[in-house]
């Protein structure tokens, strides 16, 4: 008899759904491919293995909430900053509609798992140098120090960034997690104010914040 063929967003279904039913991985690709009556090389010809196939979709979501993002109206006329908040904004509101998935492949301390990451560090790194900051003036408005910082440099302190707020959200018991959406709009305003003026009020305003919620750390 043959084989049925499924394609990669399928398979992802099949394994998410997988691990919210049974709460752990298949035991091994073998047994996972045979009950969905397919061959084991046709999951080779998208994954490695679970943990590849893991790390797939975070990366998923990113490029889901990028492609609703830029199809909003007025989105290329946005400034970088409003382009990086209205992006945060609909990834976490994607995360949250899948929030039992996403925890579980989070479950572990997000610095245990920078290796699962590392698709969506890519794919996150190459949006932000997009955003373009320089094109923009942002650089050559900050203070003399953050000027000489590299573009690799301020690309990785945004990811650091990034991670602070998925790690806010994972730890988030708020109704509708509305206090993430005040972490993206206090600590991103924070940031763009560090770059252009230095004004330490806002540090101070979000200092008061994450002390309030005792954020943990990543």
């Amino acid at each position: 008899m043959k084989k049925k063929t499924i394609d990669k967003k399928e398979l992802m279904e099949h394994y998410s759904d997988h691990l919210l039913t049974e709460g752990k991985p298949p035991v091994n690709v073998y047994q996972f491919t045979k009950k969905l009556g397919i061959s084991e090389d046709h999951f080779y010809r998208y994954f490695t293995s679970f943990e590849s196939l893991e790390s797939e979709y975070l990366v998923y979501f990113f490029q889901q909430s990028l492609e609703l993002v830029i199809q909003t109206d007025g989105y290329d006329a946005m400034s970088p900053k409003e382009k990086l908040l209205h992006f945060y904004f609909v990834f976490f509101e994607n995360l949250t509609l899948n929030r039992s998935l996403v925890l579980h492949l989070l479950r572990a301390p997000l610095t245990n798992k920078l290796q699962q990451l590392r698709p969506l560090h890519r794919q996150f790194n190459t949006y932000i140098q997009s955003l373009g900051f320089k094109e923009q003036g942002f650089i050559a408005n900050a203070p003399g120090k953050l000027k000489q910082v590299s573009e690799k440099t301020r690309t990785e302190l945004i990811w650091a960034h990034f991670l602070s707020v998925l790690q806010f959200w994972k730890n988030d018991r708020s109704p509708g997690f509305e206090k993430t959406d005040m972490y993206i709009e206090k600590s991103i305003e924070l940031g763009f104010e560090i770059i252009n003026t230095a004004i330490l009020g806002k540090f101070f305003d979000l200092g008061k914040f994450l002390w309030s919620e005792k954020v943990p750390a990543i």
